[in-house]
């Protein structure tokens, strides 16, 4: 019965997303045909077919598949770096106060910081090849990824981690049998937060220096003048946004059964 009402409630949720996506879609297309939108704006009609043009006719030197490639190859490299360090920064601040004394400061002043407000230091620290890239996913990953594995130590229930204690349980035990286990789903509410971060920071950066990258294809369309191929760029950054966090929720789901958030 239980496992009825999930599919049920599930394809209720595609039916929903499928309809939504096509009233916008209407709206769009009624809006470029019957007003004076359609000067500064093309329909969906166009901006989808030139989509699924670009996957057999490259755009520039690659079709946009290769160019959404490319993007992701610089996504997961600064993503993975700014999870890795992230997650130890933040439960190390988060079980060591000394630790949280000293870096917490120093973290609160940097966190405010914009990732693209680095690109220009980036560019000379690392030159204007792939390690800045890095360097900027690195930092629109590292906040979000670092405060969340920080809140989720902080929030381990003391009475749940005393009465371990009273029972014999040395820090070491606690460490690894309650803390890391109950911070586990804020750290991945920062994963996709961070995800989300890093795939809109790299279009970013894609648009001051590259020479493919869906960045690149926007920044292209907009020095030739071309509005379909702008919009066919942010297509593919939709798109992908999406199927990222998809994924992400789905890895939750699999390692987190235990405690999955609401959908």
């Amino acid at each position: 019965m239980k496992k009825r009402l999930v599919d049920k409630f599930g394809i209720e949720k595609i039916v929903c997303a499928v309809i939504s996506i096509f009233v916008f879609l209407c709206i769009w297309q009624a809006a470029v045909t019957f007003t004076d939108a359609g000067i500064v704006m093309v329909g969906p009609v166009t901006v989808i077919g030139s989509f699924f043009k670009s996957i057999v006719y490259p755009i520039g030197t690659h079709t946009i598949q290769m160019h959404v490639a490319w993007s992701l190859s610089r996504v997961m490299t600064g993503f993975v770096i700014g999870c890795v360090l992230g997650i130890i920064l933040g439960i190390v601040m988060g079980w060591y106060r000394p630790m949280e004394a000293f870096f917490r400061p120093l973290f609160e002043i940097i966190r405010p910081i914009p990732p693209i407000a680095w690109i220009p230091l980036s560019i000379v620290w690392f030159g204007i090849g792939e390690p800045s890239k890095y360097f900027i996913i690195f930092l629109a990953s590292f906040s979000s990824i670092t405060m969340n594995a920080y809140a989720g130590v902080r929030a381990v229930d003391p009475e749940l981690m005393g009465a371990a204690r009273m029972l014999g349980a040395n820090g070491r035990q606690v460490f690894t049998t309650i803390v890391l286990p109950s911070c586990v789903p804020q750290i991945f509410a920062g994963l996709q937060i961070a995800i989300g971060s890093s795939w809109a920071t790299v279009v970013a950066a894609e648009m001051v220096r590259a020479s493919e990258g869906v960045g690149w294809v926007i920044i292209k369309g907009q020095d030739s003048n071309s509005t379909v191929q702008i919009m066919v760029g942010i297509v593919a950054v939709g798109i992908v946004g999406f199927v990222l966090a998809v994924i992400m929720r789905a890895i939750e789901a699999k390692l987190c059964a235990w405690n999955v958030r609401g959908k």
